[in-house]
This record gives structure tokens, C-alpha cells and sequence, in this order.
């Protein structure tokens, strides 16, 4: 048996075993065991449906709905406040390091099948819904805020009602380029591309090219058939 044949055998048997219970938890361990570390566990996600959660993941949630295949890499951090807070994640969508995803107000989060989620994102679902489509690109670094702090004049800041302008919905085949943040109230449309470090305060229409603070549409994906494109994405 070669060496490769040989991981992939102890990998499928500790995977069966694998889930969130201390036991689970170190049956998740011994199957990383001969696999490298970061991405390359995605591998062992695609082995049993019920996906990787990997051992340094935290995850303090009631009301978690997790597809087949899923992957949650290290460091991970799902938290809620109450049990009314609800998280859903698709088949094979793929959540990787140190990414935050938190739920508070009655807020919730539901990511479609296949989308990633690159390094240090954070999602604050608070009051409103984070609805993320499928096969969606979500680059590192990027902030979801469905909601905002009130200014009312003679309260101290950290006192004021939390507000929203209502939901943030990314459609199908959306590209989130490095360190983008997305407001509350907005509607990014199919295939729609943002570009890194745009802060996205209004609605981005479907196949459009959308860059800068706040960010504006310079073109459509249509053009690219037309002049050579220029990258406006990193992901």
C-alpha cells in the first residue's frame, strides 16, 4: 500500500468518528495526523459528510444547521448570544482560519453550497440576516454589518440602540476582494465582483465591476469581452 493510499485509509477510519464531542474532537486530530496543516485539510472534509470542524474551532451555538461535506478550519469562532440566533451553512462551503462569525438581536447567517470564506472574515449578525448565496468567493479580511449604532446626542456611545437599514444579501457567484466591508440594507447581485478594500454601502447590480469608499460601479463583466480587464480583486 502506498504512502498516500495508507493516510487516505487512516483518515477515512478517524473520520467516522469525527464530530464535536471531546472524543470526536480528538478522532479529528488523529485524522489530520499525516495531512498538512491549513488547506490541505480540506481533503478530509470531502471524506464524510459530515465535513471537517477542526479541533481548535470554537463553537458556542444552539440552533446550527451544517450541510454535507462542510469545512471549518483553525481557530474558527462561532458564537451566539441566545437560541433564537440562527446559523446555516450549505453543502461544502468551506469556512477557513480564524474567521468570526457571530449573532445577536435576533440576527442570523445563511451561507450557500460551495462558497469559501478566506482568513480573519468577520460576520456580526446582529439585528439583521446575512444571507451569502452559492459559490460565492469571500476574500480575506472582509466585514459584514447588518446593523449600526445609534448617535443620539448626551448617551454615551456604548449605550446606543443598535439599528439597521435591514439585511445584507450576497447573490450567487459573487467575488469579495480582499478586506471589502459590506452595510446593512445592501443587495450585491449575481456575479457581481467587489474590489479589495471597498466599502459597500448601497446596492451593486448583477455582473457588475464595483470598486472604492463607498463603492461605485466602473464597469460591467460584460465589458470584458470588449478591452483587455485590469485586476481589481485579490483573493
Amino acid at each position: 500500500m502506498t504512502r498516500a493510499r495508507l493516510r487516505r485509509v487512516w483518515a477515512q477510519f478517524w473520520m467516522k468518528l469525527a464530530g464535536t464531542s471531546s472524543a470526536g474532537r480528538m478522532a479529528l486530530r488523529l485524522a489530520g495526523w499525516f495531512y498538512p496543516p491549513y488547506k490541505a485539510r480540506h481533503a478530509l472534509a470531502r471524506l464524510s459528510p459530515a465535513g471537517y470542524i477542526s479541533p481548535t474551532a470554537t463553537i458556542h451555538h444552539k440552533n446550527f444547521t451544517v450541510g454535507k461535506h462542510v469545512f471549518l478550519g483553525d481557530g474558527v469562532t462561532i458564537f451566539a448570544r441566545s437560541a433564537d440566533d440562527s446559523l446555516v451553512l450549505g453543502n461544502e462551503v468551506s469556512i477557513n482560519k480564524d474567521t468570526i462569525i457571530e449573532m445577536g438581536h435576533g440576527g442570523s447567517l445563511i451561507i450557500g453550497a460551495r462558497t469559501t470564506v478566506q482568513p480573519r472574515c468577520q460576520f456580526s449578525a446582529y439585528k439583521g440576516t446575512i444571507r451569502i448565496g452559492e459559490e460565492v468567493q469571500i476574500a480575506p479580511n472582509c466585514a459584514f454589518y447588518p446593523y449600526n449604532h445609534g448617535m443620539s446626542p448626551g448617551t454615551p456611545m456604548k449605550q446606543q440602540a443598535l439599528l439597521s437599514k435591514g439585511g445584507i444579501t450576497l447573490e450567487d457567484d459573487v467575488w469579495l476582494g480582499y478586506g471589502v466591508i459590506v452595510l446593512d440594507g445592501v443587495r450585491i447581485g449575481k456575479g457581481a465582483v467587489i474590489g479589495a478594500g471597498s466599502v459597500v454601502n448601497k446596492d451593486i447590480p448583477a455582473g457588475a465591476i464595483a470598486v472604492g469608499v463607498p463603492a461605485r460601479v466602473v464597469k460591467s463583466r460584460d465589458d470584458m469581452n470588449k478591452r483587455p480587464d485590469t485586476p481589481l480583486a485579490a483573493s
